[in-house]
């Protein structure tokens, strides 16, 4: 009996991953068929000289680059905001806080992981019109605001990632510093925070791919269609997500709807790229602490 349970929990398990396989597979197998056939340079850059598309010089319909420019900037913006704070706070959770404190800010950051991005995205709207009434006048919703925003959506990610990832060492590594001589923070830089750094920069990872697919966050906080290249951190901005959802709202033509998929490839191999240049960055470092 034991083994038939084996055996069909087993089954289960392998019929699960293939389920999820073929899901997956479908997904893609679906962008391919709609979107390969867009991916060119008149989907980048649309009808005009690429140097033009480089520069900012651009029609009414000038392709996808800037919005490709627009969501590798919200990405930097946005991880280079919440993923230091992150990595700093879930140390300071794992190594240094206790008693009710902690439980207090560990249910605040459970209250921020659980915020809908569209509050996220409200919150953002709402800041700008304070910033209006109280301080400046002249603000307004832009690429720095999206950032920020998506940087607070993100962090708890980072939070509970570090978090997790330090508590989970064995007792054992945690003496190794404090037997050499080491201090607390020697003993977390030189010890524990290489012995995690696999499940912190797979936390970094999903941070990274969380802020560039997000859309309900930047709908309310700065990207519009056809913005251009952003020359500041204060202006409107254009995004692939926004742009997905906007070709796939407001086609006209099925060559329209196919542009859409074709974003939608670009926003997947775009994303796919940050996560396999963050496992190489992921190799180095271990090799480095090592």
């Amino acid at each position: 009996m034991v083994r038939v349970s084996e055996r069909l929990f087993v089954a289960a398990a392998w019929l699960s991953t293939l389920m999820t396989l073929a899901v997956v597979g479908i997904f893609v197998g679906s962008l391919l068929y709609r979107g390969l056939g867009t991916l060119g340079t008149s989907l980048l850059f649309g009808n005009v000289p690429i140097i033009n598309a480089l520069i900012g010089k651009l029609p009414v319909w000038h392709g996808i680059w800037p919005a490709i420019v627009g969501t590798l900037f919200l990405v930097l913006l946005s991880s280079t905001m919440a993923i230091p704070l992150g990595l700093a706070s879930g140390i300071y959770f794992a190594e240094y806080a206790e008693g009710r404190w902690k439980d207090l800010l560990s249910f605040a950051v459970d209250l921020l992981a659980g915020t809908p991005s569209i509050i996220m995205g409200l919150f953002g709207f709402s800041l700008i019109l304070f910033l209006r009434k109280a301080i400046l006048p002249g603000a307004n919703v832009c690429l720095l605001l999206a950032a920020l925003c998506l940087a607070l959506l993100v962090l708890p990610y980072m939070v509970r990632t570090t978090q997790v990832a330090l508590e989970s060492l064995p007792e054992s590594t945690r003496l190794v510093g404090p037997s050499l001589g080491l201090t607390r923070w020697e003993n977390i830089r030189h010890v524990l925070l290489p012995a995690s750094s696999r499940a912190l920069l797979s936390g970094v990872i999903l941070s990274v791919g969380r802020a560039a697919e997000d859309t309900a966050v930047i709908l309310l906080t700065g990207v519009v269609a056809n913005a251009g290249l952003p020359a500041s951190l204060t202006d409107k901005f254009e995004a692939l997500p926004f742009t997905i959802y906007y070709l796939a709202a407001e086609y006209r033509t099925p060559e329209e709807l196919d542009r859409g998929f074709g974003s939608a490839l670009l926003l997947l191999v775009i994303t796919v790229s940050l996560f396999v240049a963050a496992r190489m960055l992921q190799g180095a470092f271990q090799r480095e602490w090592q």
